[in-house]
């Protein structure tokens, strides 16, 4: 099995239950199992900050799915929440970004990994170290509390979980 990490985000409609819902699709993925997510972040736009604050989640997963099976999976999920990809960073029902998958490092014309600008995202650092502080960039091999460390402004704590069993039936 593998070991793979994705930040989901939403800021448009029911942003919590947009979330649920993206957790419960990947859990029912065949070859794809939860075993953890973070707390929910709420978190200022970043890019295109003509709209709404997102909720933010990590997820750390177990799968047989090679990264390429694995994004086909999450845009799947996207397009079946209603993500439509109008402005470039701008608002969504859902977003699935892939950030690690074990200690490679993948680089296709569809598929970069780790995501190429996860540590500059306060929003994808802080619930990736909820959920596993022992986590490196593979790239660099410094530490990503470290790197989480000089990333928290426009990130708040919005509702603490524990564990993906409770995030999955709130």
């Amino acid at each position: 099995m593998n070991r793979a990490y994705i930040s989901l985000g939403s800021n448009i409609g029911s942003r919590l239950l947009f979330l649920q819902q993206a957790v419960r699709s990947l859990q029912d993925v065949k070859g794809i199992k939860v075993c953890q997510v973070s707390s929910v972040y709420e978190t200022d736009p970043v890019g295109y900050v003509d709209q709404a604050a997102f909720l933010n989640i990590v997820v750390g997963l177990e799968t047989s799915l090679t990264p390429h099976e694995l994004l086909k999976k999450c845009n799947e999920i996207e397009a079946i929440l209603g993500r439509t990809r109008e402005i470039h960073w701008g608002p969504r029902t859902v977003d699935l970004d892939i950030l690690l998958y074990n200690e490679e490092n993948v680089k296709t014309e569809k598929l970069i990994i780790p995501h190429p600008r996860m540590t500059e995202r306060g929003f994808v650092l802080i619930p990736l170290v909820e959920i596993n502080p022992d986590l490196r960039d593979p790239r660099t091999n410094r530490s990503f509390i470290e790197l989480a460390d000089a990333q928290t402004e426009g990130v708040h704590l919005w509702r603490t979980f524990d564990g993906v069993d409770a995030f999955m039936n709130f």
